[in-house]
């Protein structure tokens, strides 16, 4: 047997829609192999145990050029496919229900091996929030721990940035597949994670972000992580359902609490309410791994942290311009003394960074408060 070929045709099945691990499984145990069933005629397909006339049909129609090309496709990104059965393929992700049958990987694949927590929250975090996210995020990864998020802007973001600043592992799952940067802002973030970290998908390189995307992705996030952290989360947010994939996959969930009157935190304060395990501190993260240094000091929540030291002069200029209080974009960009476009890219970067973010039409390294004129 050809082994480029097999795993071209596994890869072919694997992509088809309506094949998840359970049914790739069953055609490999029926017809010996990825390219035996990918050449088995209509009418075998359908001997296949759960194997439905629409899969069937699918399988029929699926070719080995469609699994060659997307392997190329994966390399021509600087990445590579993983197949189930292949020994780098991560352990913890073969025993969640719902497995992946393969993964399109870019970057340090050895972070797989790594003890990981998953860290997510709110897309519309407030500062409290990325402030609590980065404290969070770059002290586990400082202590050995891989942080794996969303790749999704607001906290996932941050925290996938705080792992960075620190000089730590960290794993970006993503909605998309491979080449395409979804959110569009977050190019600079994927550069740095495919050259410093890791990217992960289940879908095709060059697979546009759709329906049902993000709850599939979410299952990875808490599947390849022990402990789920949700540092915010409004009533109905997309990080909740990482916590429901996560009980689901037997893990465990911790919640940082957050003010009563603030609508990022109503989900992560129920989650307490309903037996989550607080995080007060990042030692309580930090017990749940073994061999772990735990920090002397607790973990400073609501209080100022100082600005990371690698910031460029002009996004620390920006930075100290919003230390009393909100200021509107184009005070910022007066202030600066240089073209609106230099200014607004150092303002993106801060974004990106979780230093600051925009609240009607002001930058603001606090929380939401009316924007001043100055």
């Amino acid at each position: 047997m050809d082994l480029a070929e097999e795993r071209a045709a596994y890869v072919a099945l694997a992509l088809t829609p309506g094949i998840g691990a359970v049914r790739l499984a069953a055609l490999l145990d029926r017809f010996g192999s990825a390219l035996g069933a990918l050449s088995a005629p209509f009418a075998f397909l359908g001997t296949v145990p759960g194997l439905t006339r629409a899969a069937a049909t699918a399988v029929a129609n699926a070719t080995l050029e469609q699994g060659v090309k997307a392997i190329a496709a994966a390399e021509e990104q600087g990445g590579a496919c993983l197949l189930a059965t292949d020994p780098g393929f991560p352990a913890a992700l073969r025993e969640i229900p719902d497995p992946p049958p393969l993964l399109f990987v870019m970057g340090d694949l050895a972070l797989l091996g790594r003890p990981a927590v998953a860290v997510v929250g709110s897309r519309d975090n407030s500062a409290y929030g990325a402030e609590v996210c980065r404290a969070i995020a770059g002290g586990a990864a400082a202590a050995g721990l891989c942080i794996v998020s969303g790749m999704a802007r607001g906290l996932d973001a941050a925290a996938h940035r705080a792992a960075l600043d620190a000089e730590g592992a960290t794993i970006g799952i993503l909605g998309n597949g491979l080449g395409v940067v979804y959110p569009a802002a977050n190019r600079p973030l994927y550069e740095m994670m495919a050259a410093r970290g890791l990217l992960l998908t289940e879908f095709a390189p060059g697979e546009r972000p759709g329906v049902g995307a993000f709850p599939r992705r979410n299952r990875l996030i808490s599947g390849l992580a022990r402990v789920t952290v949700v540092i915010e989360a409004a009533a109905g947010s997309g990080a909740l359902i990482t916590v429901g994939t996560a009980l689901a996959q037997g893990k465990d969930v911790m919640a940082v609490p957050g003010n009563v009157t603030s609508a990022t935190s109503v989900g992560t304060n129920q989650l307490i309410r309903d037996g989550a395990e607080p995080l007060l501190e990042l030692g309580d993260l930090l017990a749940h791994f073994e061999g772990l240094r735990r920090p002397e000091a607790p973990l400073q929540v609501g209080l100022a942290v100082p600005p990371p030291p690698d910031l460029p002069p002009l996004e620390r200029l920006l930075l100290e311009a919003l230390t009393s209080g909100p200021v509107s974009v184009d005070q910022l960009v007066a202030r600066s003394g240089r073209t609106a476009a230099e200014a607004l890219a150092a303002l993106s970067a801060l974004e990106l960074r979780g230093l600051v973010r925009e609240e009607r039409g002001c930058m603001v390294a606090a929380g939401p408060e009316k924007c001043l004129s100055r």
